[in-house]
């Protein structure tokens, strides 16, 4: 019996990477290495600036405001410097650079010398995450895009889980490695992009070529710029939760920093057990409707996080919170994907991207404003509120048939039909 579970496995193993190109499944290891290594930094990177520094809290917090805002920026620049040039030698940069910035953090003790390379590293950090998203699109046909997202939020995940854990140890035991394990790590990773990745920028054509570098094509598409502004509400209530719930459940109701961290590890598991199989399911229906039902989903957690005062209930809330975030981000990536031409994807990606970190800007903003003019809780409600607009909205744009919404298994079989059809017309 368990040699034919462990059969049965091997075959849906070997089915699974058969199922993709070499090209995905490097990128797939490449972001579980990625993420695990930055994993070992950004956690405790307040802790590192604090001991090196000395600087008081509120002038530390300031320069991760400086770093969001440079990475906005560099952002706005990868995409059609990528559409231009290629991805990879971009993606090689970022990640030797980082490398760089890492080592000379280590013997960075001055708020000024924080503040230079916090903003450098807030441009170059991007660049991986926008590139390998713009591969995938590249490289796996449109059918299968959904999944192949899914399984990159799983390698993310899986880093998540992986770094801070090795990095948590680290802190305790000699911090000051931690930087050179890191930026050894990013180099490494960095010359195999050069050696292993295949440049995937698609050919331009003389149009193509005449068009404008920047995102005026882009803003121009209508029902994309509808889709990022809906999409951002949907930002700002997983922005809520991971960035003030902490604080709420510690001072409201004494969960404490070890409590909440359990319940990240929540997050980071299911998406690790369940993307994959989630996604399977939901490619059955327009994209749409999945981000609209996702939205919705996200609206429920944040207003049983209202309701709760215990770890058990803010445990329970987050599984739900992750269930919509199960249903919202591949989907939304392979959307965002089908939607971008493809001279443009890494522009688009890079745009797509932004969303989290201008929700990051304002999310904490209207949170604090609630927590302090109404109640603490009105935190939550408000998440409420974002949750039902964006479904509403994107329920409109689906009436209004602003984007392509066909099921991705629909599509599937039509394609297979046509091939068929196109097989017999040959006999």
């Amino acid at each position: 019996m368990q040699l034919t579970i462990v059969h049965r496995c091997s075959d849906q193993l070997r089915l699974l990477l058969r199922r993709y190109p070499l090209q995905f499944w490097l990128l797939f290891a490449g972001f579980v290495v990625n993420r695990a290594s930055n994993g070992l930094i950004w956690p405790f990177l307040t802790i590192y600036v604090r001991e090196q520094s000395g600087a008081p809290l509120s002038h530390i917090t300031a320069l991760f405001t400086l770093e969001a805002l440079t990475g906005l920026l560099a952002t706005a620049a990868i995409g059609p410097v990528m559409d231009r040039f290629g991805r990879k030698l971009v993606m090689a940069l970022s990640l030797l650079g980082s490398g760089a910035l890492l080592v000379a953090m280590r013997e960075a003790h001055t708020l000024e010398a924080w503040a230079l390379l916090l903003a450098v590293y807030g441009m170059v950090i991007p660049a991986f995450t926008i590139g390998a998203h713009a591969m995938v699109a590249d490289v796996v046909p449109e059918v299968q895009r959904p999944s192949a997202y899914a399984l990159m939020r799983i390698a993310q995940n899986v880093g998540v889980a992986v770094g801070p854990a090795v990095g948590g140890f680290l802190v305790v035991s000699a911090y000051s490695l931690t930087y050179l394990i890191a930026a050894a790590v990013n180099a490494v990773l960095g010359v195999l992009v050069l050696l292993l990745l295949a440049e995937t920028l698609p050919k331009r054509s003389a149009a193509a070529q005449r068009s404008s570098g920047g995102y005026v094509r882009l803003l121009r598409d209508r029902a994309f710029v509808v889709f990022i502004a809906v999409l951002l509400l949907v930002e700002m209530i997983i922005t809520l939760v991971f960035v003030l719930l902490p604080v709420y459940a510690k001072e409201n109701f004494g969960v404490l920093e070890n409590q909440y961290g359990l319940i990240v590890t929540i997050n980071a598991l299911m998406v690790v057990l369940f993307q994959y199989s989630m996604t399977r399911f939901t490619q059955r229906f327009r994209p749409l409707t999945v981000i609209a039902a996702g939205a919705l989903v996200y609206a429920v957690g944040s207003m049983t996080i209202a309701l709760g005062s215990t770890f058990a209930a803010f445990a329970f809330s987050m599984v739900i919170v992750t269930i919509g975030e199960l249903m919202v981000a591949p989907t939304g990536l392979a959307l965002t994907a089908r939607l971008a031409p493809h001279d443009m994807r890494a522009r688009y990606m890079g745009v797509y991207s932004i969303t989290y970190t201008l929700a990051a800007g304002i999310a904490p903003l209207i949170g604090g404003q609630l927590n302090d003019r109404i109640s603490p809780d009105a935190i939550w409600y408000g998440g409420l509120v974002l949750g039902v607009a964006a479904a509403a909205g994107f329920f409109l744009m689906q009436r209004a048939r602003l984007l392509p919404d066909e099921p991705a298994s629909t599509k599937t079989k039509r394609m297979l039909a046509a091939s068929q059809a196109e097989d017999c017309d040959a006999c």
